[in-house]
This record gives C-alpha cells, sequence and structure tokens, in this order.
C-alpha cells in the first residue's frame, strides 16, 4: 500500500501482523491502536502466555518474592486482537505477504512486525544439556523450575558465565544461602560490558558475598550419574567441582532462524533496520511492509557512528517498537527515527549497578564521582575524545547528567567541574576490555557494523 488513499485504507481496514508477543509486540499492538489503527490486527508468540516481564524473572522470581504468574505485563489499553499463543513462526513469503506458522497455518498481512526477541544460549553439549539440574534462566517455565530447585536447597550450585543474568543468580543464591561457585572465561564478571577496571569491582562483590568465583577458566564438561541426575562439573583447569544445579548464562541467540531463506536482512546478530525500524531485504533495500523492533533489531545511531547497535534492554524494546508502531501507519514525512539511548539497569549483591550509552564502544574511563575501593561510583567512558557512555554503582543520580553529555557529544574527559578531585578521578585508564574477538558473557549492546545482512549474496550484474 502506498499513497495517502491506500495508507488511509491501511489504518482503516489493513491487516497488521506481530510476529513476537512480548514486551516490544505488545506495546507496538498497543500504540497501533493508540494511534488509531482500527483494522486486523494479529499477535503470534511461541510461547503460551500473553506477555510477561521478562527481568523480575532473575531477580524477585529466583528469591521467591514474587510468583512466575505475576509477571504479566500491564495492559495500557484493550487491543481488540487475536491472539496465537503457543505456535511459532516457522517462515516468510515475503512476495505473498503471509507468515507460515508450526501447526500449517499460514497468516497474511499487509503490514509485518518482527519482535521474536531472543532465547538463552543452551549448553553446547546436547546430551550434558538434558541432565536433571542443568538449566537456563529465559521464560517464566525457566523461572519457574529454577526456583523450585533452589528452594530444594542444592548443596552447591554452579553457575557458568558471569554477565548481568549471571551475576543476578549468583546473587539471588547468596540471598537465598546457597553455596555458588561461578565460572568465567573472561578475567572479571561484566567485563564484556563494562569492561575490566569496572569489572575488577564486580569481582570484589562476589567475592566479598561468599561467592566462589572463578574466572580465565571454562567449564569442559557436566557429569551425571545413573540415573542422570547432574552430579559433577569439569573445569579447563583440571578441577572438578560436585554441583547438584547448574545454571548455564552464555549469553542469547536471536530468533531468526524461522527467516532463512525468506529473502529478509536477518542472521545471527539479528534483523537489520534503517532508524525507522523498517528492515533490509538481504540485498541491502529497504522494505517498506516490514518493521523490526526489539532485542532482535539492529539499527544505525547517529551517536555511536552510524554502528547498527542491537540492544538487549528493556527501555529501548518500548521505545523502538513505538516508533515502529507508528512509522508503520504513517506517511513517510511523518515518521520519525529511533534515537533512544541505550539504559540499562542490574541490581545485585545489594548494589544498584545502571548504565547508560554504549560502555563496550569505551576507550577509556574516568571515575568522575564516588571511589571504586568503596563500590560506589559513577564511571565515564569516552571515545574518539566524547563522552560514550557512563556507569553507576549505587549513584544513579548522576545518569541524566552524563545521558545529556552523550547526547550533546560532550567533550571526553568530561570538565572538572563535575569531577571529583580523589586522586582516581583525576585522569582517565584504560577501559580494560577484552579483544572483541574473543567470546564474553554478558554484553547488552552488540556492534556489528554497517553491513546490512549477515549473509553472502553474489550480484548479477542486468543485461543491457
Amino acid at each position: 500500500m502506498s499513497g495517502d488513499g491506500s495508507l488511509e485504507a491501511l489504518r482503516r481496514s489493513g491487516r497488521i501482523v506481530i510476529v513476537g508477543a512480548s514486551l516490544a509486540g505488545l506495546r507496538a499492538a498497543e500504540t497501533l491502536r493508540e494511534e488509531g489503527f482500527t483494522g486486523s490486527l494479529t499477535l503470534i508468540g511461541d510461547e503460551p502466555d500473553e506477555p510477561y516481564d521478562r527481568p523480575p524473572l532473575s531477580k524477585q522470581v529466583l528469591l521467591g518474592k514474587a510468583t512466575a504468574d505475576h509477571t504479566a505485563l500491564p495492559r495500557r489499553r484493550a487491543l481488540d486482537a487475536e491472539w496465537r499463543l503457543g505456535v511459532a513462526a516457522t517462515g516468510l513469503d515475503m512476495s505473498a505477504r503471509r507468515v507460515r506458522l508450526a501447526d500449517g497455518d499460514e497468516v497474511p498481512y499487509d503490514r509485518l512486525m518482527i519482535t521474536t526477541g531472543v532465547r538463552a544460549r543452551p549448553w553446547p553439549h546436547p546430551l550434558e544439556a538434558e541432565l536433571d539440574g542443568v538449566f537456563v534462566l529465559r521464560t517464566r517455565q525457566d523461572a519457574i523450575a529454577l526456583n523450585r530447585r533452589l528452594t530444594a536447597v542444592p548443596r552447591r550450585v554452579l553457575v557458568i558465565g558471569a554477565g548481568f543474568t549471571g551475576s543476578e543468580i549468583a546473587s539471588a543464591c547468596r540471598e537465598l544461602g546457597l553455596e555458588v561457585t561461578v565460572a568465567e572465561r573472561g578475567p572479571a564478571p561484566l567485563v564484556g560490558a563494562l569492561g575490566g577496571v569496572v569489572g575488577q569491582v564486580a569481582a570484589e562483590l562476589h567475592r566479598a558475598h561468599g561467592v566462589d568465583l572463578r574466572c580465565g577458566v571454562m567449564v569442559t564438561g557436566l557429569e551425571g550419574d545413573p540415573a542422570g541426575r547432574l552430579r559433577r562439573a569439569h573445569l579447563s583447569d583440571g578441577t572438578a567441582l560436585d554441583v547438584e544445579v547448574a545454571v548455564v548464562s552464555l549469553g542469547a541467540t536471536r530468533n531468526t532462524e524461522w527467516l532463512a531463506g525468506s529473502g529478509l536482512g536477518a542472521g545471527p546478530r539479528g534483523i537489520a533496520c534503517d532508524a525507522g525500524c523498517r528492515a533490509f531485504d538481504v540485498r541491502g533495500i529497504v522494505t517498506d511492509d516490514i518493521f523490526v523492533a526489539g532485542d532482535v533489531a539492529r539499527s544505525p545511531h547517529p551517536l555511536f557512528n552510524y554502528q547498527f547497535l542491537s540492544l538487549e534492554h528493556w527501555g529501548n524494546a518500548i521505545a523502538q517498537a513505538e516508533t515502529a508502531a507508528h512509522n508503520m501507519i504513517n506517511a513517510s514525512a511523518d515518521r520519525r527515527p529511533h534515537l533512544w539511548i541505550p539504559a540499562f539497569w542490574s541490581p545485585q549483591f545489594g548494589v544498584n549497578i545502571k548504565s547508560v550509552g554504549v560502555p563496550s564502544l569505551g576507550e577509556e574511563i574516568q571515575i568522575a564521582q564516588g571511589s571504586l575501593a568503596e563500590h560506589r561510583f559513577t564511571g565515564v567512558y569516552g571515545y574518539q575524545g566524547r563522552v560514550i557512555a557512563a556507569v553507576t554503582f549505587d549513584q544513579a543520580k548522576w545518569l541524566e547528567h552524563y545521558e545529556h553529555l552523550i547526547e550533546t557529544a560532550a567533550p571526553f574527559p568530561p570538565p572538572g567541574t563535575t569531577v571529583d578531585r580523589r586522586a582516581e578521578g583525576l585522569r582517565p585508564v584504560p577501559a580494560d576490555f577484552p579483544d572483541p574477538s574473543l567470546p564474553t558473557h554478558g554484553p547488552t549492546v552488540t556492534l556489528s557494523g554497517y553491513s546490512p545482512t549477515d549473509r553472502r549474496i553474489t550480484l548479477t550484474p542486468a543485461r543491457a
């Protein structure tokens, strides 16, 4: 559909399909209705539940402070939508504008939004992953099963990976009084997301709260007893641990496999889209009927050198979904770009960690307020002479100030008038991020270059 008349027809009686009954999918659907879309609206989700909030799963639910069925997302308004839950999308026919489902059905659309998000990366050895006692944490059912096992008071819990989710799980285990070992192949927790300077503070927090933290090691194998119950973990340093529960926290995989062969610019890094959330096809040509939002999307941002950013952030999912929904049903002149500044929070070991911007892009860090030794500080990241990000440990009041500096491309280091005059705040130091070619656990922002697609294609010149 194109032109004012057809756009009005779309708004009145068109068919919009949202694949991904997620936070982004729900907020997109609500925005469509709020902005006057009165046509057919269908939401497709592979889980049986209507959209729910995921952050509480690794926090309140594991601690027993909330039940998984009390994590449903609040509704801003009635949707008048058809829900196709518990059935996964298995294919996309872009030319016929149809989504294929696992039950054999096909759903036609005039506009399509993809908000399929990510899933937990499983333990890579299938037989070991099936042992009783091996868990991942992403869905409601994951949280229910893990909470049940932790409530049974296992002798020791092994957390594999010390990114944000792994660290939150370790924190919850210690709060429950459980013995916990964390195995992290990087030099420190959170090192891929926040760098080595801040990672060392995170390591101190783990150890100060009784975590058996082992960095620079990998779990090489999980061993079960004859009944198929987890009993032992083997580490790359040659040691072995007796464990009854292992939680695999090795990052996330973007849910794009169902788009293979569709012609859409989708791959392991997500679905490439422009600043208006329109998806690219494999030729790098933007579509006008397929939009993308949330964790599965990667879009260019002018504040970060137009790098394509993949953001696993709660606030980004909402902001991008609202922008995508607006642009779906509005003319080009009325569309707007998605320019949300990445922001993230993580409570662990009694400390509230928050960040804005893209720390993993930073070359240097300056401790502008507070003290690393006191585990209460504000770190500011610089990239090519300007402020690119900030992280706070129990100093969130400073974030709004640094968000403004990021938005205005303020010079780095920041002016001395805003810097604490203690020794560690006087000069920047290397942020100490690992070599980007080496895998680490936990970055919440992935930089994925300028290419609109990860696929290799062959272009055949047109014949005269």
